[in-house]
């Protein structure tokens, strides 16, 4: 290579680095600015979680609190203290003080409780579903059972994971007002039922068997 071909590769060598330092200097900051975009980020989505992860450990902490107490109607009383800081977190209170409630023989009480977290629009269907399946089986005959059959149906016809718990509540209002036919139906159904546990399809075989049903070649 020449003396000149070199100083040439020199030059434009010195031309691409001055180019390179330029652009740097120029547009540099939009890279500092995504690297702290990203790392301020990570910090906030951590913080985030661990905001989340405390509110956790109280909401617990203040549960295992209220439910040290013997009585039923202590611990259910010592529940409506229990702050909530998210509709979830109430929605988990209000089901744990209806069981409460239940247990110390205040089955109104607590249909009444859960009642008003079923027709809460602040939380999940799967709670509100939750609350109004169990104040209906709260209830028992002391609602009418046109009523309690419309409500069972509305989880069936929603595909609720409590559909076929419904469905089975739907048999016994079956059994009740006397149409056991329909009833061994939808039971023989729900012990078909590939999404059926293995204890619902126990409870579902006895009740067919005890209402004259065959069960033999199941």
């Amino acid at each position: 290579m020449s003396d000149t071909d070199s100083f040439i590769e020199e030059v434009s060598e010195e031309v691409r680095r001055d180019r390179l330092y330029q652009g740097i200097r120029r547009y540099g900051w939009i890279a500092v600015v995504a690297v702290v975009g990203i790392v301020g980020g990570a910090s906030w989505n951590e913080y985030q979680k661990a905001q989340s992860r405390g509110a956790a450990e109280a909401l617990g902490d203040s549960m295992l609190a209220a439910l040290e107490a013997e009585a039923p109607e202590t611990r259910a009383a010592a529940l409506t203290d229990v702050s909530a800081a998210t509709p979830a977190a109430a929605a988990v209170i209000t089901l744990q003080r209806a069981a409460e409630l239940q247990a110390a023989g205040d089955a109104e009480g607590a249909a009444a409780a859960l009642q008003d977290l079923a027709i809460s629009g602040e939380v999940a269907p799967i709670y509100r579903q939750l609350a109004a399946f169990k104040s209906i089986v709260l209830q028992g005959t002391t609602t009418p059972a046109a009523d309690r059959r419309a409500a069972l149906e509305g989880l069936v016809l929603t595909g609720s994971p409590l559909r076929l718990l419904a469905e089975e509540q739907l048999a016994l209002i079956e059994v009740e007002t006397g149409d056991a036919g329909a009833a061994i139906t939808r039971l023989e159904r729900i012990a078909a039922d590939a999404e059926a546990s293995a204890g619902l399809r126990r409870r579902a075989s006895q009740l067919i068997v005890a209402l004259g049903g065959d069960r033999s070649g199941a």
